[in-house]
């Protein structure tokens, strides 16, 4: 009895069911709360949700993996559908996270360097 969106139809085309989950949520859930497996809650996995809380997202490497998947559009929901606003939010998804993984990068780098500094003193 669940209500699915549709996407428009191609032509010559059925439509094809989504989620109502939103992948832009899913996106930024996994993103910035994956190693609390909030995303996968989000989806209504709580299985492999808490599988994932109790590992503190795989140690970081399973929340990892549920960005890239959340990002080539191969995150589904509990009934399998693709989520919700894909097509329409992927580049700055994409980008969006390439600049945060790039910043937190630099961040760790410039506090590496300050630490190696501070001990030849």
């Amino acid at each position: 009895m669940t209500d699915y969106n549709t996407q428009t139809a191609t032509p010559g085309y059925a439509a094809q069911p989504v989620s109502q989950k939103s992948f832009v949520a899913n996106w930024l859930l996994a993103l910035l709360l994956g190693n609390l497996a909030i995303d996968r809650f989000y989806l209504g996995k709580v299985g492999t949700g808490i599988l994932k809380l109790i590992t503190f997202g795989g140690f970081g490497l399973w929340a990892l993996i549920d960005v890239i998947l959340a990002l080539t559009n191969s995150t589904r929901d509990k009934q399998g559908l693709p989520l919700n606003g894909y097509a329409a939010n992927k580049k700055v998804a994409i980008i969006v996270t390439i600049v945060l993984y790039v910043l937190g990068a630099m961040g760790s780098a410039a506090n590496f360097a300050t630490q190696a500094a501070n001990l030849n003193y």
